[in-house]
């Protein structure tokens, strides 16, 4: 299996890029975006997966283990393939991925092209408590998936969203709602903020 590599750009694009590596050209599959907007000449390492297929060799690439380890994680989910698993890290940093995962929210792999409401929320019932173990290191992302409590506030938070409500709106309302010592559950929580944000228009 070809673990990693390590070599000049030669040529990239949408979620490719083709590495020199011992006078032969190597192209891996990788998350679009930045990944892949890659100068020729440039020297780039990363860390690979190689798939097999009856008619195909396929390497997908990410910069960092982490990377690779989601990537792991999500192709082992029933019903998400190698291009469905870039998809989803072309969308989400692996930070990302296990915040939603802990609040349960399948909102953010629904917005992957390819991935159902069926799929994204598998997504979440498989992944539950197998990501914890990984230390987040992406930008934007904490070291460790959030805590119950956080969790749930960002699940009801986004919930008051989908209500219409704005993010501000709904951050400060679910706050006012725990200071005010509302019973820590989803339903509690989201009744209490709800009601302290219908006072606030009337």
């Amino acid at each position: 299996m070809i673990a990693s590599l390590h070599g000049e750009v030669l040529a990239s694009g949408a979620g490719w890029v083709v590495l020199g590596v011992g006078g032969v050209g190597m192209r891996v599959e990788v998350p679009s975006g930045r990944m892949s907007q890659r100068t020729p000449g440039e020297q780039l390492f990363l860390h690979t997966s190689l798939v097999v297929r009856e008619d195909s060799l396929t390497l997908y690439g990410f910069e960092t283990e982490t990377e690779l380890a989601a990537f792991g994680f999500l192709i082992g989910v029933t019903g998400v393939g190698p291009r469905s698993g870039l998809g989803v890290l072309s969308e989400l940093s692996p930070g990302e991925i296990a915040r939603a995962v802990a609040a349960e929210d399948d909102k953010p792999f629904r917005r992957v092209s390819g991935i159902g409401p069926k799929t994204a929320k598998l997504i979440t019932v498989s992944l539950a408590g197998k990501l914890s173990s990984l230390e987040f290191d992406d930008e934007g992302s904490q070291a460790e998936t959030l805590a119950p409590d956080d969790a749930l506030v960002e699940g009801v938070t986004e919930g008051l969203q989908g209500l219409g409500w704005s993010e501000g709106e709904a951050r400060q309302a679910v706050q006012d709602a725990r200071d005010a010592g509302a019973e820590m559950t989803n339903a509690q929580l989201l009744r209490a903020a709800l009601t302290l944000l219908q006072r606030g228009r009337r």
